[in-house]
């Protein structure tokens, strides 16, 4: 449609410029925003940046571990490590983890959970 050409160009070209920043941008936020570590304590993660949230799993708490891959994360190798505890808050989060390293990190909290005493209540 030629009359419309212009004012559809327009926000169109706006909508790519959008979502070209958003994709420069959000790696870089999510990597600063984001942090976990795991030792032979606890699980500690930490996300947001105006309202931050600071969760720790002790080891003795720990139920499950799980790893969940769903169609995008496939498509770009990652995986998010789910550590379900005896927490009203819920499940504790590691998003965003190459398929390896989630595999590997797996791996050593069942190992560390089972060697640590508690019940996990």
């Amino acid at each position: 449609i030629a009359p419309a050409r212009v004012w559809l160009l327009v926000p169109a070209a706006a909508l790519a410029a959008l979502g070209l920043a958003c994709a420069v941008v959000m790696p870089v936020w999510w990597f600063r925003v984001h942090r976990w570590e795991v030792t032979d304590e606890a699980v500690y993660v930490r996300t947001g940046y105006f309202w931050q949230e600071w969760r720790i799993a002790p080891m003795s708490r720990i139920q499950t571990v799980d790893t969940v891959r769903g169609p995008l994360e496939q498509l770009f190798k990652l995986s998010t490590v789910i550590v379900t505890t005896a927490s009203s808050k819920g499940a504790v989060r590691i998003e965003g983890l190459g398929h390896e390293l989630a595999a590997e990190l797996a791996e050593r909290l069942t190992h560390i959970t089972q060697a640590t005493p508690g019940d996990a209540t």
